[in-house]
């Protein structure tokens, strides 16, 4: 399609790879919204670790008590690799993976809104909640997580909305840098 039939039918003239850094741009966006949600949550509920300490997991000094990002990147090197992670690469394994999910998860999910006639915030909803559904559908059979219904509503309920946090937050990122990038051409 040109560029002048694509901008007629009000579609998007941002090219795969500007989808994807700047879907990448705004799931750091996201991510970085989400994890200062979570951490207001950690304060709420008495955490006194500092922000930097909690967001790059100082607690984490083993893969006994490393979270579900680390232990599927364990999992993943290990398995590819064919080499064993000690303890000191748990909390290194776990930021990749937070981070790297999240951000590869945006890049995703800009390519296909860039690929519609208008961006939507909104759309962030859903993607924030595929998300969260998709983490219980892959962690559980992994072991990493227990059936969804073995958690209590709160649990599930707090999870969600750190979920919609990022959905929504990376959304209205990359509905702005989509809209600068028009913007230029």
């Amino acid at each position: 399609m040109s560029a002048t039939a694509s901008a007629a039918f009000g579609r998007p003239r941002v090219t795969p790879v500007g989808a994807l850094t700047r879907g990448a741009a705004a799931g750091l966006i996201g991510t970085l919204a989400m994890d200062v949600w979570l951490y207001g949550q950690y304060r709420r509920e008495r955490g006194t670790e500092p922000f930097p300490e909690w967001e790059f997991s100082s607690d984490v000094t083993g893969w006994s008590e490393a979270p579900a990002p680390a232990q599927v990147g364990r999992r993943i090197v290990e398995g590819v690799f064919e080499v064993e992670l000690p303890d000191s690469r748990a909390a290194l394994a776990n930021n990749v993976m937070h981070w790297g999910y999240s951000v590869s998860a945006a890049m995703g999910y800009a390519t296909i809104v860039a690929s519609l006639p208008r961006t939507r915030v909104a759309y962030g909803l859903i993607f924030g909640a595929g998300l969260w559904g998709l983490s219980y559908a892959l962690l559980t059979p992994m072991h990493l997580y227990k059936r969804i219904t073995e958690y209590d509503a709160k649990t599930l309920g707090k999870d969600l909305l750190a979920h919609l946090v990022f959905g929504v937050t990376t959304a209205a990122a990359l509905s702005v840098l989509l809209s600068r990038g028009r913007r230029r051409r």
